[in-house]
């Protein structure tokens, strides 16, 4: 499995992953929302769900692709994890902290 966070690191694979958040797609109607060719489409969600970020599936003669539940909230957790902590720091800091008073 790949880097989630690499795999994010490209603005049209945010994108996908931004249009995915509504439900599933095909590769077609991912193509029709992003200025980007399909067989592009077809290799960034490759990227994707080699980092465990989309899964796909048969329907009828489409594939839809879909956000990875368990990839997704593995992304969350280590990014709570991270940022968690130092947010709860920084409020602590910034409500223990009096302001400074400007010198006129």
């Amino acid at each position: 499995m790949q880097d989630p966070f690499r795999a994010l690191g490209d603005p049209h694979r945010r994108a996908i992953v931004e249009l995915l958040g509504s439900g599933p797609h095909s590769v077609q109607e991912i193509a029709d929302e992003l200025p980007i060719s399909r067989p592009a489409v077809s290799r960034h969600l490759r990227l994707l769900k080699d980092a465990g970020l989309v899964i796909d599936e048969s329907k009828g003669a489409r594939r839809l692709y879909r956000l990875d539940g368990a990839g997704v909230a593995a992304v969350e957790k280590y990014l709570d994890e991270v940022w968690g902590e130092a947010a709860a720091r920084f409020r602590i800091f910034a409500e223990n902290t009096k302001p400074r008073r400007r010198k006129r």
